[in-house]
């Protein structure tokens, strides 16, 4: 089996290119992890080149000629599976999940298709029009609406029991929404890397874990690891393992979960798999990486040598 299929050698690896920014709503968190892996692939002894993806993409990566692409983009084109066809199709190896889990993975209704016949808990939820939810409400409250393949909060409305339907949405949001139960307590995370969990961090903030409690310095406090039962602890682990396997996933995901702790077990349910987690001096993955006693350049040099094509 070739190097290309079964990841490489990090003797063969010389070159890198950092994937970056896109037009995806996520450009911006995108560039911040795309500097913060340079650098510290660079202090790993890469040749690195940052690349930010453009219409000229292909022919960008052709006249660079990589060892490796390290995929920093997040949302849609980036993680969607639109990204990985293009390294597929060019050969060249790359980081994180193929082209299959990584569309499957950014269509959250879908996702709990997968996460159902893997036995998963889920909350219920439905895909419905924009006209819709602002005509009354699509399911009793309280409710979350939010695009079905979007990430990072992007676009995430909460009605409260005994509120009023949404009477109006920003013009980015889609046609399509997802409107999902809304589950009441705690915000667990759980990052796998290749087959193993790395620990579960209790995400706390002041309110709805939002784009700024994600990535704004101060904007949400992380337990890592988290002050929660063993079996919480554990299942978080578990799931999250059978998640990542279940959904298709490569390299490094992360998945999330609500807690309601005044049902037990019965209380978790996972949300969302992401298949690029964020690598941004706030984020969870590499927090929990160093927590285990793994410093953020033995992450990325891991995520480096495990890239492959035909993932």
């Amino acid at each position: 089996m070739s190097g290309k299929e079964a990841g490489m050698s990090s003797k063969a690896i010389t070159r890198v290119t950092v994937l970056m920014g896109g037009p995806s709503a996520e450009r911006d968190v995108s560039l911040s992890s795309g500097h913060e892996v340079a650098s510290a692939l660079r202090g790993e002894g890469y040749d690195v080149t940052e690349l930010d993806a453009g219409p000229t993409l292909a022919a960008d990566l052709q006249a660079l000629n990589p060892d490796v692409v390290f995929n920093a983009l997040h949302g849609r084109w980036g993680e969607d599976g639109c990204v990985q066809g293009i390294l597929e199709w060019l050969q060249i190896p790359y980081t994180h999940s193929g082209v299959y889990a990584s569309a499957l993975a950014m269509d959250k209704e879908k996702t709990k298709v997968a996460y159902r016949m893997a036995g998963l808990p889920v909350a219920d939820s439905k895909l419905v029009s924009k006209s819709d939810v602002l005509s009354g409400h699509p399911m009793p409250a309280p409710y979350v609406v939010k695009p079905y393949n979007e990430g990072s909060s992007v676009g995430v409305y909460i009605v409260q029991e005994g509120s009023n339907a949404i009477a109006s949405m920003t013009d980015d949001m889609p046609d399509e929404l997802m409107v999902e139960q809304f589950i009441p307590g705690r915000e667990l995370t759980t990052s796998v890397m290749g087959d193993r969990a790395l620990t579960v961090t209790d995400i706390i903030t002041d309110g709805w874990y939002d784009y700024s409690a994600k990535y704004e310095v101060g904007g949400s406090r992380h337990e890592v690891p988290a002050d929660v039962p063993a079996e919480i602890f554990d299942a978080c682990m578990e799931y999250a393992v059978r998640a990542h396997n279940a959904l298709g996933c490569r390299g490094v995901s992360r998945t999330d979960f609500r807690w309601d702790d005044t049902k037990g077990l019965d209380g978790l349910i996972l949300l969302e798999t992401n298949t690029q987690p964020g690598l941004t001096p706030t984020s969870l993955t590499p927090e929990q990486a160093v927590k285990t006693g793994m410093s953020f350049g033995t992450l990325l040099r891991w995520m480096v040598e495990d890239a492959s094509c035909n993932r």
